[in-house]
């Protein structure tokens, strides 16, 4: 059965979100998402539906608008450190959807916690 790379994607997605809410035990999900030309993470409190603190390369103020690459994602993850500390957040949870823990991803997980996240 040949099924497609979004349907090979949003299988993997699922089953490591489904992971992950089972071993959540009420902390927020630091979701990731990686397009071509830009890298994006948000801080998700799940039980209230809410986003508590966001980054992405489409902010101009970061110096990284329209790139995807390793630093950009470095500075991504600094960035929502920051700004999840600000929040008071130094608990969470990665959540990398369906997208490998390789590259420009594990590259934004080892810079949130070097800026303080625990996860």
């Amino acid at each position: 059965m040949a099924n497609t790379k979004r349907e090979l994607f949003i299988k993997r997605r699922l089953r490591v979100r489904n992971k992950l809410r089972k071993t959540s035990d009420g902390r927020l999900r630091l979701s990731v998402h990686r397009s071509n030309k830009n890298i994006s993470a948000q801080l998700i409190d799940d039980v209230r539906g809410v986003t508590v603190a966001a980054a992405s390369t489409l902010e101009k103020d970061l110096g990284y608008f329209g790139k995807n690459n390793v630093e950009a994602a470095a500075k991504v993850g600094t960035t929502i450190a920051e700004r999840a500390k600000a929040a008071g957040v130094e608990t969470c949870y990665f959540d990398r959807g369906g997208f490998l823990f390789h590259g420009k991803v594990k590259a934004l997980a080892d810079a949130a916690r070097e800026g303080g996240l625990k996860f």
